[in-house]
């Protein structure tokens, strides 16, 4: 079972997805990709299958502000952002999908920004 990083990313990502499903009961799902220069977030809709809400550090608002698009200030930022126009959507609730990532560092902060923006996960 030799595995590289990214496959065993992809297959902790597929469990943790199979398990949101069971529980998320029709409610939109935050999902997260990092790299290591830039971090992105979407608002899904796996019921339509469609993405109705996104932001990432290539934005070029966010670009402007930020020096670097892989910290966790640049995080921050875009969780804000994808708060901001959540509401603009009018979504409010949803299930957080951290992708296969731990729960730390830039993954935090862009979901502690969410919750500060007003989206409830």
């Amino acid at each position: 079972m030799s595995q590289d990083r990214h496959e065993a990313r992809k297959t902790r990502s597929a469990r943790i997805r199979y398990k949101i499903r069971q529980v998320a009961d029709k409610r939109l799902r935050l999902t997260v990709f990092r790299s290591t220069k830039h971090i992105y977030a979407q608002i899904i809709d796996d019921v339509q299958g469609r993405t109705l809400v996104s932001a990432s550090t290539l934005e070029t608002e966010v670009r402007e502000q930020l020096k670097n698009g892989g910290n966790r200030d640049a995080a921050a930022e875009v969780g804000k952002r994808l708060a901001e126009k959540a509401k603009a959507a009018n979504v409010t609730s949803v299930v957080f999908d951290r992708s296969g990532y731990l729960y730390h560092g830039r993954v935090k902060s862009l979901a502690d920004a969410a919750r500060e923006g007003g989206l409830e996960f």
